[in-house]
Order: structure tokens, then sequence, then C-alpha cells
């Protein structure tokens, strides 16, 4: 498929940036008829943040997830280097949220306020996560057990949600008028909302295709310069797998919601690991490459717990020296992972 370009590491490394971004533009589209036909059902938004919508921005790192995990299976793409990718671009993907694009949203919005409810309900099971992540790969494989554990805790989650939201849910949260006109963008007969499952699931498709290509790349890219490939997961999949969610975040601050882009940062940080991971390994395994056991999980649970930590003292507040401190946390990270953990 890439004849033309293997002799050319520039030709490659070209295409493979536009197979990322036609994935992340697919994405989007799948996104935003996700989010009406989330509307459509009528849930609130932090919760649709939290489920629909994390999953719909985790579409990229559950497909392309799903993508390397049946090409490790019928052997076309390499176990190691496919393994490391995907791993390196969803912890990746989680860390950039956590701190880079959190911060971003910070400044657009000029500060973001958590219900301390919130951080127990929310960003507590965000932080188990990843400790969870750190505990089953450390014996430097994540195994069809550990798919199903990390799968089934995805479910747990959402049945806790779903019964906690039809307590507590009110249509005018949802951007419903108090006569019940659906806001914008939200399908208001079945037939509409029929067509904008079937745009969101022809966008998918796209994206499968586009994350496929650039996994086949990234292979050649590895193999070419002897670069980790977790570490190219890490710093470019990584960055344009948490762009949806950068897009949603901002969308819902413009509309004056901040449960949006509360709901879809912390809880895409828990649907990545969850079910991109947990259906990964059910379908092949996946082997972790040391370097994500040994920073990358550890530094993603420190940084979680010192926001939630900065987060309860300031009585839910992040405002403007908060993200200058998320974005100091980034670069940190970057730097130092890739001069002391360059290679796998």
């Amino acid at each position: 498929m890439f004849a033309a370009m293997q002799n050319n590491t520039w030709l490659l490394a070209l295409g493979g940036l536009f197979t990322v971004a036609l994935l992340v533009i697919s994405s989007d589209v799948a996104v935003k008829k996700f989010t009406g036909l989330s509307g459509f059902l009528k849930l609130s938004t932090t919760f649709m943040g939290v489920t629909v919508l994390s999953l719909a921005t985790s579409i990229p790192e559950i497909v392309a997830h799903l993508t390397a995990a049946f090409g490790i299976l019928s052997g076309t793409l390499d176990y190691k280097v496919s393994s490391s990718v995907v791993l390196g671009a969803n912890i990746g993907s989680d860390v950039v949220q956590q701190t880079l694009i959190m911060s971003i949203v910070v400044f657009i919005a000029g500060g973001l306020r958590f219900k301390r409810y919130f951080l127990w309900k929310s960003m507590g099971p965000m932080i188990g996560t990843t400790v969870m992540c750190l505990i089953l790969g450390w014996d430097g494989t994540y195994s069809r057990i550990d798919g199903a554990i990390l799968f089934g805790t995805f479910i747990a989650y959402l049945y806790y949600l779903y019964v906690d939201e039809r307590k507590y849910y009110k249509p005018h949260e949802n951007g419903f008028s108090e006569t019940g006109e659906a806001p914008a963008g939200v399908p208001t007969t079945v037939a509409h909302a029929l067509r904008d499952g079937i745009i969101a699931v022809v966008a998918l498709g796209v994206t499968i295709g586009s994350a496929m290509v650039a996994l086949e790349i990234t292979e050649i890219i590895v193999a070419r310069t002897g670069i980790g490939g977790s570490l190219i997961g890490v710093t470019t999949l990584g960055v344009a797998s948490a762009l949806p969610e950068l897009i949603t975040a901002v969308s819902g601050i413009r509309n004056g919601d901040s449960g949006i882009p509360l709901g879809t940062l912390v809880g895409s940080n828990i649907t990545n690991p969850l079910v991109a991971i947990g259906l990964g390994a059910l379908v092949s395994t996946f082997w972790v490459p040391r370097p994500l056991v040994w920073w990358d999980l550890p530094w993603e649970t420190i940084t979680g717990l010192i926001l939630w930590a900065i987060l309860w003292f300031n009585k839910g507040k992040l405002g403007k020296w908060g993200g200058f401190y998320l974005i100091g946390l980034y670069i940190v990270y970057v730097v130092l992972r890739s001069i002391f953990f360059a290679i796998d």
C-alpha cells in the first residue's frame, strides 16, 4: 500500500499526518451526531459528557485498539509495535486531557468550577481506572482476563451512572425550553435521529480506515527510525486523539455549559482505558512496554491526584494559575519521557 512512499521517510510522515487529520475530522463528525442523539434521548449534560460524549470522543482510541487487535490476531500487524503505539496513544491522550486540554479550556472559560459531588462521582473513578491499568499491566501484558475486568468495570460504572441519572435528571439543564422545545442540533423526530445515526456510523467507518492506515505507517516509521512505538503514540497520536475532547469541551463553553467540558474530559479518561484497552485486550491481548508502567501510568495517577487535591482544597475552583500549572506538568512529562524513555 505504501510501496511508493517507503523509500522516503518524510513522505511517510506526511501521509501519517494526513491520515491522523482524517481520523480526527471523521471522529468529530461522529461526535456531533452522537451529541445530538444524546439530547434526543434526554440525558443531562454532565451525564452526556461522562458517558455518551466520552464514548464518542474516544472513538479514535477505541477504533485504533480494535484495529490493532484484529491486525495482531490476523498476523498483518506486529504484536509489540502495534500494542505499544495504541497503548501509548491511549495513555498519552489521557495525560494530554488532564493537563494541556484542561488548561486550554480553563483559559478560554476564564476558570472552571467542579462540584465536590462531581469530584467523588467522576474524578475518583478516573484516578481509580488509571491505578487499575497500572496494576493489570505490571506483568507486561494485558490478557483477555484483564480486558474482561476493564470492560466489565466500565459496564458496572455505566449502570451506576444511569441509576443516579434517573434520580436527578432535569430537562432544562440539557438545553430544553420550559415548553419542551429541543435545542439546535438535536433531532426532533425518530426519522431525523435515524439519519444522524447513519451519518455517525459512516463517519465511524472512515475513522476505522484512517486508523488502520495510520497504524501501518507508524509501524514503518518505528522500524526505520528505532524510536519507541509508545513514544510516538504518546507524543503524536495521543495529542491528535485528544482533539475531539478539546473541540467538544470548547463547544460546551461557548454554549455556556460547563457540564459538557467537565463531563467529557473526565469521562473520556475513564472510557479510554476501560473500553479501548479492555475490548482490544479481549480480542488479541496487548504487550505493555515498560515505559508505560514505569512512567506514563504513574505520572497520570500522580497528576490526577494532585489535580483532585487542588480542586478539593480550592472548593472546586480551577483558575488561570491552575491552567499554567497543568501546562507545566505536561511539558515536564513530555521532556522527561523523551529523554529517559524514548525506547520501549
